[in-house]
């Protein structure tokens, strides 16, 4: 063989492997966009969450008069679940999917602060739990996730049953919340959580409908990506460029409170929370990269924008980019 026709050869074996590179390269892009929507990618750095952005669809609609509703949780068309004083002269709007890989790295990063101020009366929360990965690669791990929490609700659990959900997150391509035993078994952390009324709600899924009205709502809401986080009406994703830190959060709150008084919570925070620093999925606690889903994207999730907060990554609001994302 000639020289010339050697390195011919090789040059074509080299250019197939920049071929089979590409491809390479093109299939892990695919795989980490949603198929049904455009995405787009935000990673927050200084403490910033990374968020997905996409399209999001409707899921079929249910009505207040065949909605059950969790205790003290807000109806109409927006359908919440509230934590914290009542009275508070602060909110924070949350929209969240429990498998939403950067609503657990928001949750992990502000947990301690939103926490502190929850508890001292300057914060009272809202949180809409949305069902954006299931849409997107399906499953119902979110659906049955966001049931249980709601079930917890109703036994003055809610916030510490919400932060074990969050602290034992699987992969987001693992649908590990479609198991209710292992949702049983996690409500195990929380003490005095299981009890037969409990296991009973989870099991026969009392709150699909709540939960699948709050995904409608999101879905026509404009957000493009989950999480979404807003303090007091405000996109937290929008401030200081998505680097927005537990920090600015807290300020955010102090200076909107000053002058007026500190709610008063009629019951306090049972249960035990996981450690705020402590992921199970090997994370940093502060917001890195994260992933975000929305509705309509039968593909794995793909970042985006956040809303609110930086933290907006799967789904379709503008995601939260405070340290928070997905």
């Amino acid at each position: 063989m000639s020289q010339k026709n050697h390195e011919g050869k090789r040059t074509a074996r080299e250019r197939m492997q920049e071929q089979r590179e590409k491809e390479r390269t093109r299939a892990r892009r695919r795989r980490q966009a949603v198929a049904a929507g455009s995405v787009l990618a935000v990673l927050a750095v200084a403490g910033g969450i990374a968020i997905w952005a996409t399209s999001s669809g409707g899921g079929k609609s249910s009505s207040d008069n065949e909605t059950a509703r969790p205790k003290q949780a807000s109806g109409g068309s927006r359908p919440a679940i509230p934590v914290g004083a009542p009275n508070a002269p602060s909110t924070l709007t949350v929209w969240e999917d429990f498998r939403c890989p950067a609503c657990q790295q928001f949750e992990t990063a502000f947990r301690p602060v939103v926490h502190e101020l929850e508890d001292s009366g300057r914060l009272r929360s809202e949180y809409h739990l949305v069902t954006i990965i299931d849409g997107n690669a399906g499953g119902k791990g979110s659906l049955n996730a966001a049931n249980a929490a709601l079930c917890a609700q109703d036994a003055g659990k809610f916030r510490a049953y919400h932060d074990v959900l969050y602290s034992h997150q699987p992969p987001e391509t693992q649908d590990k919340f479609a198991d209710k035993q292992y949702l049983l078994q996690l409500a195990g952390k929380v003490k005095g959580l299981v009890t037969p009324a409990f296991t009973t709600c989870v099991n026969d899924g009392r709150y699909d409908r709540f939960v699948q009205k709050s995904t409608d709502a999101f879905a026509t809401s404009g957000y493009r990506g989950t999480p979404t986080v807003l303090l007091n009406g405000k996109d937290l994703a929008k401030e200081k460029g998505g680097r927005f830190t537990p920090a600015d959060l807290k300020k955010m709150v102090l200076d909107a409170d000053k002058g007026k008084q500190p709610g008063k919570s009629a019951s306090p925070h049972t249960g035990t929370s996981p450690h705020p620093g402590t992921s199970t999925r090997g994370r940093p606690a502060g917001p890195g990269a994260s992933t975000r889903e929305q509705q309509n994207g039968p593909g794995a999730s793909t970042e985006g924008k956040p809303n609110g907060t930086n933290p907006s990554a799967h789904g379709k609001p503008n995601g939260t980019s405070v340290p928070p994302g997905s």
